[in-house]
């Protein structure tokens, strides 16, 4: 007896079966044409000529190619909108906010990073440490005064918005215990807890990785004070003014990464409104120097106090508040996305930097940026 006497007829469709299978068969034909439509036009847009003229010959023959090709064609527009219906739905069915995001209570949303316990965090804690020892040594030999600025976490100041959002307890003492290293080898730092967490939840935005225009204002002039007990002044002195915008829609960056920012207002979190602070600088004297009336060129007018960092530097007005309270310009060289070091590095290896050096340098750091990896080493010497 054969094999084919002994198999097993195929089974026949139902009649359900039968009728939705052309429906079935259209609607995959319509995505493949869309899908193909949406690839054709990335190819005709030359990106996929970029990718393979900005492999090496090792990444090609590594499957580099494939690699590539793959994250551009995720690019596609087809892709883009079915992953953004996916966090659309993902939200409003599950109020789910996807990797990068965590969600507290009454619409508070964290930055999920915060409460990630690094892998060998002790060790990329240490190695930056080192990195801003070996750099204040570096400056004061130029005469650079370094004051070192922590910035804590969202979610540790505003810890009662967290509501059931767990943060290890391993995390509380990460400042502490890396500014005992700043302080044992003498560099100038601040940890800013202190002074936000008076503020409690305002010193936060709600729906932001960042602080408030109250949280920028108080980190400001703790700041400022902290240098004075130092006896360092910014210079050149300059007087400033404050004004205030109408009350409008400020958009969360932590709704942005949710990915659910391309949804209807009103099934967002709940959008807040801000009232956009401007520091303009009177022009005329100085505030405690008259001799410097009509000097127009020349270092004199040029900041003495550089300020570097991440995006807090570069939200909230946190910079101008810096010169309102310092009561002196201040050049601002964070940089959004920066991390730990990549403002550093931009700033220092400057040509600008050494034909115009700084008095003072104030370096903000994030919280979660101290016990990351540590990919982006701080370049001495190369300026």
């Amino acid at each position: 007896m054969t094999m084919t006497e002994h198999s097993t007829p195929p089974t026949q469709p139902d009649d359900l079966a039968a009728r939705g299978s052309p429906l079935a068969g259209a609607a995959l034909l319509i995505f493949l044409f869309f899908g193909l439509l949406s690839s054709g036009r990335l190819i005709g847009s030359g990106q996929l000529d970029a990718v393979s003229a900005n492999l090496s010959t090792a990444q090609t023959l590594d499957g580099g190619v494939t690699h590539e090709i793959a994250k551009a064609l995720s690019k596609a527009s087809v892709a883009t909108l079915f992953a953004e219906l996916e966090r659309g739905a993902s939200w409003l069915l599950l109020g789910d906010t996807g990797p990068r995001v965590r969600t507290g209570c009454t619409d508070w949303l964290f930055l999920a990073d915060e409460l990630k316990v690094n892998h060998q965090a002790q060790l990329n804690a240490d190695a930056k440490a080192q990195a801003v020892i070996d750099l204040k040594e570096q400056l004061f030999r130029q005469g650079i005064n370094l004051l070192v600025v922590i910035v804590p976490d969202k979610s540790r100041i505003a810890s009662v918005q967290r509501c059931s959002l767990y943060r290890p307890a391993s995390l509380e003492g990460r400042i502490q215990a890396w500014t005992s290293k700043l302080n044992v080898a003498g560099v100038a730092n601040l940890d800013l807890t202190g002074a936000l967490t008076s503020l409690g939840p305002r010193a936060y935005l709600r729906t932001d990785t960042h602080w408030s225009e109250s949280g920028a204002k108080a980190a400001a002039e703790s700041i400022t004070q902290h240098l004075k007990t130092l006896g360092i002044s910014a210079t050149p002195r300059r007087s400033f003014t404050e004004s205030h915008a109408p009350f409008a829609l400020r958009p969360g960056d932590l709704v942005h990464l949710a990915g659910i920012d391309w949804l209807p207002l009103k099934w967002q979190p709940t959008p807040e409104m801000v009232a956009q602070t401007s520091i303009r600088e009177l022009p005329g004297v100085s505030a405690n120097n008259p001799d410097d009336e009509g000097t127009l060129f020349g270092d004199a007018n040029l900041p003495g106090t550089a300020l570097i960092g991440t995006s807090f530097s570069r939200n909230s007005n946190f910079a101008g508040f810096m010169q309102q309270a310092l009561g002196a310009t201040v050049g601002n060289f964070a940089k959004d996305g920066g991390a730990f070091s990549g403002a550093v590095n931009s700033y220092i290896n400057n040509p600008a930097f050494k034909e115009t050096p700084p008095n003072l340098i104030i370096w903000e750091i994030p919280e979660r940026d101290l016990q990351s990896p540590y990919t982006d080493p701080i370049a001495l010497g190369r300026h």
